[in-house]
């Protein structure tokens, strides 16, 4: 990161922490997507653990970085449905029980992925869509996100970054010019022990304080339906960054923590 001139003056991270902590406050009530049970007062990480390595999206855990306790799984009936067009996933709680079902829409050139509150019934309304920004160019690796409001309203949200690379942010776009608000980040994830950078097939997903995780953990399923390990969309800087990076990367190791 290049230097500020002598004559700007940076912010006191006093400063920025206000500023921080009024944002969030001022954006308590669009954090709570799938349901207020899923948000919390503090920061969490959970460690997100690919089950299934042949067919993306098909299996995943979640796991709290700090107890290893299971926080979710994922199910798919891909390859049971007799119609591929009407395969979807569902994003379940510990004991198995239903928070979402995901489900892909045909057609759609911006692939467009639908979310349901529980498992979907003929005729229900989604919660939220999610789709590319673009079908050319380097928009194809962002993507926008409407959640659907029980008045009819919608709530904006966007995803920037490279999920294929394990580096991407879900921000709130708030409305009426003001500043998006990080709620979450996908990272790679460093083992503890060896400070090894692991595999893409373990990964961190970051919630700040009042994020839904369930609604977080949900866009990870679709990005990864999505965009798989091989999206053609990387942005410069995060070549550029991967390659100074000279930590060493082993594929598909397993966490020595959750």
């Amino acid at each position: 990161m290049s230097g500020k001139p002598a004559s700007h003056r940076l912010p006191s991270p006093q400063s920025e922490s206000r500023v921080s902590a009024a944002m969030e406050e001022e954006h308590l009530g669009a954090a709570a997507v799938v349901g207020k049970k899923f948000c919390s007062e503090e920061e969490r990480e959970l460690t997100v653990r690919k089950t299934s390595l042949f067919f993306p999206g098909d299996g995943f855990a979640a796991y709290d970085h700090k107890t290893g306790e299971l926080i979710f799984r994922v199910d798919t009936y891909a390859r049971r449905e007799p119609s591929f067009s009407d395969h979807h996933l569902l994003l379940m709680d510990p004991d198995g029980h239903p928070i979402l079902t995901l489900r892909r829409k045909w057609p759609s050139l911006h692939q467009r992925w639908e979310a349901f509150v529980g498992e979907r019934s003929e005729g229900q309304k989604p919660l939220f869509a999610v789709r590319r920004s673009s079908i050319f160019g380097r928009d194809r690796s962002c993507f926008a996100v409407e959640v659907h409001q029980s008045g009819g309203s919608e709530e904006e949200y966007r995803i920037e970054g490279s999920f294929a690379q394990r580096c991407c942010r879900v921000l709130y776009e708030g409305g009426g010019g003001e500043e998006a608000v990080i709620l979450a980040e996908i990272k790679r994830k460093v083992d503890a022990c060896s400070q090894v950078v692991l595999g893409r097939d373990v990964f961190s997903l970051c919630l700040r304080p009042r994020c839904d995780a369930a609604f977080a953990m949900a866009l990870v399923i679709v990005l990864d339906k999505i965009t798989g390990d091989n999206d053609d969309v990387i942005l410069e800087e995060q070549v550029s960054s991967s390659a100074e990076d000279p930590s060493p990367i082993i594929d598909q190791q397993k966490p020595a923590d959750h």
